[in-house]
C-alpha cells in the first residue's frame, strides 16, 4: 500500500472506533523523560480529527514544572512552537486546530508528534502536509530534540514507504505498555 492508501484506511478505522478507553501510557512517557537530562520544554499538540489525546499528559507535565509549547501554523506552510499554559486561551486556525495566542517561540526538548500510522522502524505517516517533517528537520539544526510519536496501538502497520523528506521518530508511545 502507498501512503495515501494507508492514511485513508487508518483514518477510516480511527473515525469509527470508540476512543474513550484509549489513554496514553504516562509511565512510558516518564521513563523516556527520566532517561534524558536537561528536559525543560515539551512540545505538545491539541488533538484534532480523532488523534490520541495528549492534553492530560501535558497537564501532568506542566504540574511537574515543564514548560508546554504548542504549534502554530504560519503562512508559508511552516510551523513553530509557542509557549502555552492551561491558564491561557487558544485561538482556532483556518484548519480548525486550536493554537496559542503567544508569540514567544519555544524550541522543545521533547516533541510529541501526532500521527495517522506508524511502523516498527519508527516511521510515521501524518496527514500529508509535511508540517512536522519540515519542523523536525529545521529544529534539529538548532538543537537535539527527542521526537515521540503518540498513537493508538491499532495505528501500527507492517510497513510505511518513506522518502528523503520523512523524519523518523525516536520513540512511539501508545495506550499499551511496551
Amino acid at each position: 500500500m502507498n501512503k495515501h492508501q494507508i492514511r485513508k484506511k487508518i483514518l477510516k478505522i480511527r473515525k469509527r472506533k470508540d476512543l474513550k478507553n484509549y489513554i496514553l501510557n504516562f509511565e512510558e512517557i516518564t521513563k523516556v523523560l527520566k532517561k534524558k537530562r536537561k528536559i525543560k520544554i515539551i512540545g505538545g499538540y491539541y488533538p484534532y480529527n480523532h488523534e490520541i489525546d495528549d492534553i492530560e499528559i501535558l497537564k501532568k507535565l506542566e504540574k511537574k514544572n515543564y514548560l508546554i509549547s504548542l504549534p502554530k501554523i504560519k503562512k508559508n506552510n511552516q510551523m513553530d512552537f509557542f509557549e502555552w499554559s492551561f491558564d491561557h486561551p487558544l485561538s482556532v486556525n483556518k484548519h480548525g486546530i486550536p493554537e496559542p495566542f503567544s508569540n514567544k517561540i519555544k524550541y522543545p526538548d521533547v516533541l510529541f508528534v501526532p500521527l495517522v500510522a506508524f511502523d516498527k522502524k519508527l516511521n510515521r505517516i501524518g496527514y500529508g502536509g509535511g508540517y512536522y517533517d519540515r519542523y523536525i528537520k529545521r529544529i534539529n539544526k538548532i538543537k537535539k530534540v527527542i521526537i515521540i510519536g503518540l498513537a493508538y496501538s491499532f495505528q501500527r502497520v507492517n510497513f510505511i514507504p518513506i522518502n528523503k523528506n520523512d523524519m523518523k521518530l525516536n520513540f512511539i508511545i501508545t495506550e499499551k505498555k511496551n
